[in-house]
This record gives C-alpha cells, structure tokens and sequence, in this order.
C-alpha cells in the first residue's frame, strides 16, 4: 500500500530517516499527550503525522493537506532561539505554515492548542 500524506519528491538520508524512526519511538510527555490528540485523524478529521522529515528537518507534526507544521518547544528551545528561527524561515520559504506551542501550553491548555491547530488547518485548507 503506497504511502500517503507526506512530502514527496525530497531524498531523505538513511540517517535522517532512523533519526526521525528514534524520535517517534522516545516521544516527549507533550508530544505523546498531543499525538493522543491529533492521531487517527481525530482533530475533525485531520490527518497528521509525526516526526516527519521536511527539506532536512524533522518536524514534530505535520499536516500535508494544511501545509502546516507544529513545533513544541521545551526548556531546549530557549537556549537555539535563533536556530529555530532560521529554521522556521526555511519552512516558511518552502511554503510551510508554522506554530509553535510550549510545552506548558499543551500540559495546561490542550484544548486551546486544539482550537488554534484546527483553525490553523482551516485557514490552510
């Protein structure tokens, strides 16, 4: 059965690949609390997936059909602010939309990560 719903047309390195497998296996506790969330096209719907490699990166959701990438960021993100910013205007420049969620956000607030992520998938769609 073919592969549906991801970035076609990108080599991703064998590397990248297993690197992308390692991080979908050791989830962060606000990744696996929002995967629960978004798997099995349960946000409406939606299909996302997870740790999906994009132009060299590895994303932590990614929903094809919105064009729309969503980064969590723990205490980590704090120190590579500048990285992540390139980043994400790498992303963009590709034709990505981004946001971006803190970890607390997911913890205290899943269903206000909810409503943004789905009305975010509606601008997009």
């Amino acid at each position: 059965m073919p592969v549906k719903n991801i970035v076609i047309g990108q080599k991703v390195s064998a590397a990248k690949a297993a690197r992308a497998r390692e991080l979908r296996q050791n989830m962060t506790p606000a990744e696996k609390i929002l995967w629960q969330a978004l798997r099995a096209n349960r946000l409406g719907g939606i299909h996302f997936r997870r740790q999906q490699v994009i132009g060299g990166f590895i994303v932590d959701f990614y929903c094809h059909t919105a064009s729309l990438v969503i980064e969590l960021d723990g205490g980590i993100h704090l120190q590579q602010a500048e990285s992540d910013r390139q980043r994400e205007q790498a992303l963009t420049e590709r034709g990505f939309h981004v946001i971006r969620f803190q970890n607390e956000q997911v913890f205290n607030d899943l269903d206000g990560v909810l409503a943004q992520i789905r009305a975010a998938c509606g601008e997009q769609v």
